[in-house]
């Protein structure tokens, strides 16, 4: 996330210890996602923003400017982006999230359970998705929509690299309760 996350959460008039209880992440790792020395999961990224009540994209865009169209081409991003990667980061009001992840070979990503929906598409290589008690093998094509709030972990296996979309919808927040 880029320095934003400071703003958003002082323009909420916010400290950090009260994100903290809002998010059950720490101060400090708090501090350090601010200060740029960490880098989220999706997941973690997802319970940051609802904790704000925003859309996830406000916490990784330096644009401010309201998108109705975002488009984001191939040879505009990094082949060496890392393990995630936002798509349409600048467009904001988003309902979804949608990411790129490179999943680790034989070691899960855990995707802690939030509120919402996702949807994974293989788009090359093999993974495999673990969805409460079951395992899912996924192929380059394939894909999986489910309930989010059901614990969950991915993995590349295979020789070749994985590349999967992702598409998080983080349910709106309701503290009428």
């Amino acid at each position: 996330m880029t320095g934003l996350l400071r703003a958003v959460r002082r323009e909420r008039g916010l400290t950090l210890a009260i994100l903290a209880e809002r998010t059950g992440l720490t101060k400090s790792y708090l501090s350090k996602i601010e200060r740029q020395q960490s880098t989220p999961s999706i997941a973690v990224a997802l319970k940051v923003a609802r904790a704000l009540d925003v859309d996830v994209a406000q916490l990784f865009c330096d644009k401010s400017a309201e998108l109705t169209i975002e488009v984001d081409r191939a040879d505009d991003r990094s082949r060496d982006a890392g393990h995630y990667q936002l798509l349409a980061p600048n467009m904001l009001g988003k309902a979804m999230s949608p990411f790129i992840v490179r999943p680790f070979q034989g070691e899960d990503d855990h995707f802690p359970a939030h509120p919402g929906q996702e949807f994974l598409f293989v788009h090359a290589g093999t993974v495999e998705l673990q969805y409460g008690e079951n395992i899912v093998t996924l192929a380059a094509g394939d894909s999986a929509y489910f309930d989010a709030s059901v614990n969950h972990d991915l993995r590349a296996v295979g020789k070749s690299r994985a590349q999967v979309v992702v598409v998080a919808y983080n349910e709106p927040r309701d503290d009428r309760g």
